[in-house]
């Protein structure tokens, strides 16, 4: 009888992207729709090299701060994207209300990819949202680097939010 060997089991991947491809969500919205606004990235390791088969999710509340099932529309506030070759993701989505506990505008992120043994948890807030910014309780009890590593610039139309997984520019990540 062959030597049978347990599979690698303690670790997401390397598959991960080919297994969930059928479930691609990245656009919550139409492109067209009045209150669009795209998010776009790149899942960097701690080399800042490229992570091809990660997946990134977003949940968030709706335009005016509303999560489901309280929203009136059908809203699921949940996206899901695969990285490409480069690593880069994208979604299209309407920009979040500020919430009623004081959180500025913010997108709840989880990251998967090979190598680690649970998702990642981050946000994503706005760049363009400086007083909610300024007055979230979270972003308060953050350091400048990782506060910063947080927040999304808007540029040429899009909001840039890059996922580094360590090395010194490490995005700040929460115990979930």
């Amino acid at each position: 009888m062959a030597d049978v060997l347990p599979t690698p089991s303690q670790t997401v991947g390397p598959f991960f992207a080919i297994g969930l491809r059928w479930l691609h969500s990245p656009e919550l919205v139409p492109a067209d729709h009045d209150l669009a606004v795209r998010i776009e990235g790149q899942v960097l390791d701690g080399h800042g090299e490229p992570v091809p088969d990660a997946v990134v999710e977003i949940f968030q509340a709706d335009a005016q701060g509303r999560f489901p099932p309280d929203t009136e529309d059908g809203w699921s506030g949940f996206g899901r994207c695969g990285t490409d070759e480069h690593g880069r993701f994208h979604f299209v989505t309407v920009k979040p209300g500020r919430l009623g506990d004081g959180s500025a505008p913010h997108l709840d992120v989880s990251v998967f990819a090979r190598g680690l043994l649970q998702r990642l948890v981050t946000r994503c807030y706005f760049g363009d949202e400086e007083a909610a910014n300024a007055a979230d309780p979270l972003l308060a009890q953050l350091d400048g680097p990782a506060a910063a590593s947080l927040v999304a610039p808007l540029r040429d139309g899009a909001y840039r939010f890059d996922v580094r997984l360590q090395g010194e520019q490490e995005t700040a990540f929460f115990a979930w």
